[in-house]
């Protein structure tokens, strides 16, 4: 996490990934990604934000059922485990900032990206599809284990985002 910077007493500010700054409360609740100065666009996710932001609802309640947390903070697994497997897997291309001391912001953990907020998406169900294959391949069941990988091979990552979001209605747009 950056260190909070408080100039005129207007909150925190991240150094984003691109080398630019951003102003956290310039981020509201629901903003999903913002244009930079840099000329990219990033994600923005909240702790507050649902993780079926980016999973069906079926498998947010698979995960929360079966991944146990060690989290007194955060004991099932939601948007804030979601960012932590994609700050493990980028750590250069995501900052976060605690901002659970400021009572304007709404939210206790603001992450942005170096990726816009489809990219984004597509790289968490890819990463939880890695999650699933590794536990899949833990199963005693070769027939599982061959079923799994032949779904896998028909998923389509790019598609499911394309269609997930569709179905959602996320488009960036209504919240710039």
């Amino acid at each position: 996490m950056s260190e909070p910077r408080v100039p005129g007493g207007r909150g925190a500010v991240l150094d984003l990934p691109c080398g630019e700054e951003k102003r956290v409360r310039g981020l509201d609740l629901g903003k999903r990604e913002f244009d930079c100065p840099c000329g990219g666009t990033h994600a923005v996710v909240m702790d507050v934000h649902p993780p079926d932001r980016f999973l069906p609802e079926f498998l947010v309640e698979i995960l929360q059922s079966t991944i146990e947390t060690t989290s007194e903070d955060m004991p099932e697994f939601g948007t804030a485990h979601l960012m932590g497997i994609v700050l493990e897997e980028f750590p250069e291309a995501v900052v976060s900032e605690d901002v659970s001391d400021d009572g304007e912001m709404g939210a206790g953990i603001v992450w942005v990206t170096d990726f816009d907020s489809r990219r984004l998406h597509e790289i968490i169900v890819e990463l939880i599809v890695e999650l699933m294959e590794h536990a899949v391949s833990h199963a005693n069941d070769d027939g599982v284990i061959s079923e799994f990988e032949s779904k896998m091979l028909q998923f389509d990552v790019s598609e499911f985002v394309d269609e997930y979001r569709a179905q959602r209605d996320l488009d960036p747009e209504p919240y710039m």
